[in-house]
């Protein structure tokens, strides 16, 4: 059974880790946390599962820790690696709570996580959406501008993975998005790279 967390200290704790940490907001009245938590137990023996950690809070006694988190109903299942909140699943859903651990518990840590994803490609772009279907006006625009410059490069969808869309403003120390990376290095957003097209500096730099 997962680890009872009884206060805003220990949940502030368990969360800190930079291993992935599994918490399971429920109510001991409600019969679907049970069906999740033993879930959560039967998953915690699996192999691989040896270094995430999981846990239980009782939303009702920690309800600092469910308000801070939205948490507005019981089950509510919340992924955590170093104090970000990485992903949620609302409800008795086995199958997707059982997809997202398994999708989490293998990644490197964030920060090596970040350096692979900006060193994919020597143009990497990160934006809302992709190259071919850019999901905000200022994602569209650098698309624009890239392909116009017949530019050979590759994109990551922020909407995709909360980790990395947390994870990536800390890291550049860049608030917003599109974020332009070329040769693993931030050139900036929309308004840097414009000023880049006027130089002639941002062609030299997609074809050197």
């Amino acid at each position: 059974m997962p680890s009872l967390l009884k206060s805003s200290t220990e949940f502030e704790e368990a969360i800190s880790k930079e291993n992935l940490t599994v918490v399971h907001f429920s109510e001991d009245w409600a019969e679907q946390c049970k069906q999740v938590d033993d879930l959560l137990e039967l998953l915690s023996k699996q192999e691989g599962c040896s270094k995430i950690q999981f846990f239980k809070v009782l939303a009702t006694d920690v309800p600092e820790a469910a308000s801070k988190h939205d948490v507005s109903a019981v089950p509510t299942v919340l992924l955590f690696r170093n104090n970000q909140l990485i992903d949620r699943i609302e409800g008795v859903d086995t199958k997707t709570i059982t997809q997202k651990i398994m999708k989490y518990k293998d990644f490197e840590s964030l920060e090596d996580r970040l350096k692979n994803l900006i060193n994919y490609s020597k143009v990497m772009l990160f934006m809302k959406g992709s190259k071919g279907q850019p999901r905000c006006g200022f994602s569209r625009q650098i698309v624009d501008i890239l392909n116009n410059l017949g530019a050979d490069y590759q994109t990551f969808d922020i909407l995709s993975d909360e980790e990395v869309r947390q994870g990536l403003k800390t890291y550049s120390d860049w608030p917003t998005y599109p974020q332009l990376y070329i040769n693993g290095e931030l050139i900036g957003g929309l308004d840097i790279v414009r000023e880049m097209i006027s130089s002639g500096e941002l062609k030299k730099m997609l074809t050197a």
